[in-house]
């Protein structure tokens, strides 16, 4: 007999006191604006990367300097997140918004008119800070606002290929405004996306407070930034130090000794940061770790197949960008079916390890490139493949993590979500970093050197070390939602369906 799915039991918001409402008129527009600015945030996370040479040159900064240009901006929002999904609950989704939009614009264009490195490094935290605010308010408003499960599919199918594919499309038009203008642009044009979405949550969204009798939890506010805040650094050490450095392995023990007590703590809290109750479901944790482990995974593409179509195949920062796209149209096809028409009818059992697998496949086959091999055979099936699967994976997960939870936790819901793709993506890229270097050295050992033709292949050997790890990463992610992810389908009906506000 099959077990229960996640919808199956009493709709928590039902639990919390409150009632369906029906569907906000605006809701399609809600959709635009909200996937506007999620598209921001996720643009931020590699749109800068193509523009750090150009950066370095301009300002001066040294090589060992330049990582703190991305790290800055993961460990601020990293560490946030769930502050900021949880100010969204206590003060309104609206306002959370609207000041995480006006805060991140300012702070892009204090980064464009950088005058020299450390105004850089700020201006990239402050992103960070306030896309901590911007990033679960976007999703939570998502999540109240579509109560049809049907529509609410299409919603998060939208959302999520946004999510996936952002990274990518980031690349494609930080390559663009490079060339095109000037490196500072990829951070001006944050001002221009933020216009058009403060200008439309300004119209449309309405505010409501759904943890009106709830409490910020301080000492767990403290725990967890400082466990997320730790954890990313350690990870983010392991790229410029080697695993054995107290700035690593000494980071990594405290992150996970402080995210350990925060987890005791919420068992405790009278209102607590992160309900447990968010996680422990089996469906939306196995969601969880779905877009942690993707997360992960997905650096294997963005960030060494970067490299190789640059360094190798000699391919302009625009037309690298241009090279990723058949992947972000196959992951917004499949994002479309996999929530719409799969997951309702096969459940997430079935649809999510699917995806994993076939994006295993994806990447086992990505490293068959060589030094001589073409974009045209070597990259693009294969890069067809990974989105075909990231699109059954990553929208699906996102829906059901953040389903069926009471209207007052969806923020701190949204905020989870965002936080496990984040550390996901640092993880990966330390990991990935490491391994990589590793099979380069050892490839070398024993050859000469001095070969261009020796230096060229170690370095495919890094690639397709890291391509194979990634593929590892996707077959993990397959294992474990077939195993975590109850049998049946989600039901979501109108009786467990969110509460809108607008």
């Amino acid at each position: 007999m099959p077990q229960k799915s996640l919808t199956d039991h009493a709709p928590e918001s039902a639990a919390a006191g409150t009632t369906p409402s029906a569907a906000s008129p605006k809701r399609w527009w809600i959709l635009a604006v909200v996937a506007l600015a999620q598209l921001m945030v996720v643009l931020d996370a590699t749109i800068v990367n193509i523009a750090l040479p150009s950066a370095q040159a301009d300002l001066h900064f040294s090589d060992g300097n330049r990582q703190w240009i991305v790290t800055a901006y993961a460990l601020a929002f990293a560490s946030l997140l769930l502050l900021g999904g949880r100010i969204a609950d206590l003060f309104g989704r609206k306002p959370a918004f609207l000041v995480g939009i006006v805060g991140f614009a300012a702070a892009s264009a204090l980064g464009g008119a950088a005058n020299g490195f450390e105004m850089l490094v700020v201006a990239r935290a402050l992103q960070g800070v306030f896309g901590a605010l911007l990033a679960p308010a976007a999703l939570s408003l998502l999540n109240t606002t579509f109560t049809d499960a049907r529509e609410r599919a299409r919603a998060f199918s939208v959302y999520g290929a946004i999510a996936g594919a952002g990274g990518a499309v980031g690349l494609l038009l930080g390559g663009i405004l490079t060339d095109a203008l000037d490196w500072r642009w990829t951070l001006y044009v944050n001002v221009v996306i933020a216009v058009a979405a403060f200008a439309g949550g300004w119209l449309l969204l309405s505010n409501h407070r759904d943890a009106t009798t709830a409490k910020l939890d301080v000492p767990g506010t403290i725990l967890v930034a400082g466990g997320l805040f730790s954890v990313v650094y350690g990870f983010s050490n392991a790229e410029t130090h080697d695993w054995g450095s107290p700035l690593t392995w000494g980071f990594l023990i405290a992150g996970g000794v402080l995210l350990a007590a925060f987890a005791w703590w919420q068992t405790r809290a009278a209102h607590p940061l992160l309900p447990l109750r968010i996680l422990l479901d089996r469906n939306r944790g196995a969601s969880f770790l779905a877009v942690l482990i993707s997360g992960a995974g997905m650096f294997g593409v963005f960030l060494f197949l970067t490299y190789y179509l640059q360094l190798h195949l000699g391919f302009s920062p625009t037309k690298t960008g241009v090279a990723f796209l058949p992947m972000v149209g196959a992951l917004m096809v499949t994002a479309q079916l996999g929530t719409t028409v799969l997951l309702p009818r096969l459940g997430p059992k079935t649809v999510i390890p699917l995806g994993f697998a076939i994006a295993t496949a994806g990447m086992a086959w990505l490293t068959g490139i060589g030094v001589g091999s073409s974009y045209a055979s070597a990259v693009l099936p294969q890069l067809v493949v990974i989105g075909v699967g990231l699109g059954l994976v990553m929208p699906p997960a996102m829906q059901l993590a953040t389903g069926g939870v009471a209207a007052e936790d969806a923020g701190v819901a949204s905020a989870t979500v965002n936080a496990m793709q984040q550390v996901g993506g640092s993880v990966g890229t330390a990991l990935l970093n490491t391994l990589a270097a590793s099979a380069a050295t050892d490839y070398l050992s024993g050859r000469d050197p001095s070969s261009k033709l020796v230096q060229a292949q170690a370095t495919i050997e890094s690639y397709t070390t890291a391509f194979w790890w990634s593929a590892g990463f996707f077959a993990a992610g397959a294992l474990i939602t077939l195993v975590l992810h109850r049998r049946g389908v989600p039901r979501q009906d109108a009786e467990a369906a969110p509460v809108v506000h607008m």
